[in-house]
């Protein structure tokens, strides 16, 4: 029979030749350069809403993801906490869930299961979140077949400036071709993942284009700063010379001065006089561009990671407030780890098991995120009190929750401390003789065993019969009980009222019968027991 033919979530055909050897193969020249001609030295307000608007037209990225490459470079601050933030979710543990509990679901899992469980996939991943700061990201999957079967050998990052939004939709990315025109990308050949800080168009949606303008603003202010503190910390050099210097003293007085500068000596005549004036006394003060700079990386700070108290020291910063903005973080590494599960889903998981094993109608799930934390001494005490109420709980969700794996045949394992021994025939119950908590409890386990054994027991056998008609007895006691709430239901009354009546109806109650059968059983079950 033919095979099917392999459709992507796009419904284009799948060629497996297109799949073998690398598409993309850079180079120092040509279109895939590595070099790039374009440098954001410079940048100033109007050059920078030229790179922007120039990014919203097909084909018009190129600049501005060159520039959000150099952000990355030139400010330390933006480049730590992107890094923070793509870090934090490739390292995230990466499960494979079947798409059901069949076989063979299970055995796609194992497949996909072989490629995740490699060394390298947090590096990998984390070149896919590249997507995170320019909008998205192309990572080309190389694949190997060997033993006549399909599986990546390894993900390599594409430089983003090689590819675009088509001219159509604005939404798919293309490829320049080799020829420098725009060319779709083959099926199942690469890993496309965007990442959106924001709705609206695709190559709007980066931390990079959010983070430009205070980028700039940032460089500029430390231009001003640097300027500030060259010139602060260096006393000013005033030249003096008499009214009838002439032009070549006035020059032989300006070069003593610039010389004092670079190189700490200078000669005049005795006619002249250089004074120097402290630069302290100035009233410039350097906590306006400090101030401006801590503000700006504030900024960023919420826009990359939604906080800021990781990353800045702040005075009024507390504990509990830092608690509340790491509750923010974790939704934001939830939501970019949803997106990446998602994109490994498309465009990973489905290749591997459709290549290999054929069409599904369903296929494996991704999942991305934290291991749950679990508090142990919580988990204990809920266990303690709820299990002995009949709560049921399965041993192996337990262990799960505790890290703990299933103990093996072999396996030495941990159990409870043995009850205390039983005391030998005709040795006192408790210590020196006394009949204390711990003969008391002798005697329970005693009876326990006891009830445990073949032979019946005789006090249940007395409990039996002598309950055998409990209800005449109990009769006499709640009568009056049940007389009241009639009278007191027929008459309309509150239950606050007939709560108020309760303590009267208990000379009513007569009990001598079940008060004389249960003296009748205790001495009867001291007999017996003492038998």
């Amino acid at each position: 029979a033919r095979t099917p033919q392999l459709l992507d979530h796009r419904g284009r055909p799948i060629r497996r030749g297109d799949l073998r050897g690398e598409r993309i193969r850079p180079t120092v020249g040509g279109v895939q350069s590595v070099l790039s001609s374009y440098s954001a030295a410079g940048m100033d307000p109007a050059r920078l809403a030229g790179v922007l608007r120039e990014a919203e037209q097909p084909g018009g990225a190129e600049r501005y993801l060159d520039l959000a490459e150099e952000m990355e470079e030139r400010d330390l601050h933006y480049l730590g906490v992107l890094q923070t933030r793509r870090r934090q979710v490739s390292q995230l543990p990466v499960t494979i869930e079947p798409a059901s509990d069949s076989a063979e679901d299970e055995a796609d899992a194992e497949l996909v299961r072989e490629f995740f469980g490699r060394e390298e996939v947090a590096d990998e991943l984390f070149d896919v979140l590249d997507s995170i700061g320019k909008g998205f990201s192309v990572t080309e999957i190389v694949w190997e077949m060997s033993e006549s079967q399909w599986m990546p050998q390894r993900l390599e990052w594409r430089m983003p400036r090689w590819f675009d939004f088509d001219l159509d939709t604005g939404t798919h990315i293309v490829r320049r071709s080799d020829s420098g025109e725009w060319i779709e990308l083959e099926p199942w050949k690469y890993v496309v993942h965007r990442s959106s800080a924001k709705s609206g168009l695709a190559i709007r949606g980066g931390l990079a284009r959010v983070a430009a303008w205070a980028w700039l603003f940032k460089s500029l202010t430390f231009k001003d700063w640097l300027r500030f503190c060259e010139a602060y910390g260096m006393p000013l050099r005033l030249g003096k010379y008499h009214p009838g210097a002439s032009e070549d003293d006035r020059e032989v007085l300006l070069r003593a001065v610039t010389s004092i500068a670079a190189d700490a000596a200078a000669i005049v005549p005795d006619s002249m006089m250089i004074e120097f004036i402290d630069g302290i006394q100035q009233t410039g003060r350097s906590e306006v561009f400090s101030d401006l700079v801590g503000y700006v990386d504030g900024q960023v700070s919420i826009a990359v990671l939604g906080q800021t108290l990781t990353t800045e020291q702040g005075d009024s910063g507390s504990y509990a407030l830092g608690q509340v903005h790491n509750l923010v973080r974790a939704d934001i590494e939830q939501s970019d780890a949803r997106q990446l599960a998602a994109t490994l889903r498309r465009d990973l998981v489905v290749p591997i098991v459709a290549l290999n094993r054929g069409e599904r109608k369903a296929y494996p799930r991704v999942v991305i995120e934290r291991a749950l934390q679990t508090d142990i001494t919580v988990l204990s005490d809920s266990l303690d009190k709820l299990v002995p109420l009949g709560l049921k709980v399965r041993a192996a969700e337990v262990r799960g929750r505790l890290g703990l794996e299933e103990p093996g045949e072999e396996d030495d394992v941990l159990e409870a401390a043995a009850p205390p021994p039983m005391p030998a025939p005709g040795q006192p119950p408790g210590p020196d003789g006394e009949d204390g908590e711990e003969a008391a409890a002798a005697r329970v386990l005693r009876l326990a065993l006891a009830r445990a054994g073949d032979a019946p027991d005789p006090v249940d056998a007395l409990l039996t019969r002598e309950l055998d008609d409990w209800v005449p007895l109990l009769e006499p006691v709640i009568e009056p009980l049940l007389a009241a709430a009639r009278t007191h239901a027929r008459d309309g009354g509150s239950l606050q009222a007939f709560r108020d009546r309760l303590p009267a109806l208990l000379s009513d109650m007569d009990d001598d019968a079940i008060v004389e059968l249960l003296r009748r059983l205790s001495f009867s079950g001291d007999q017996s027991a003492a038998g």
